[in-house]
């Protein structure tokens, strides 16, 4: 699948099937991260079963600590 990430066209592994499995792909299931898909908001609690689509836009923004 083919997808849109952070503007760059990305191609992602048959396995990645929902947002919660793109960012396992991408280690940061565990990181505090905002997902868009489409222009919407994804809440946490809806990764598991957001199903991606090829061509979908998707935004991540991840949180990194710093001094």
């Amino acid at each position: 699948m083919t997808l849109v990430i952070n503007g760059e066209t990305v191609a992602v592994p048959d396995e990645v099937k929902t947002v919660g499995d793109l960012l396992a792909h991408f280690r940061l299931e565990n990181k505090l991260c905002i997902v868009e898909v489409n222009v919407r908001i994804i809440q946490k609690h809806e990764y598991g079963t957001t199903v991606l689509c090829d061509g979908d836009r998707v935004e991540i923004v991840h949180f990194v600590g710093g001094g």
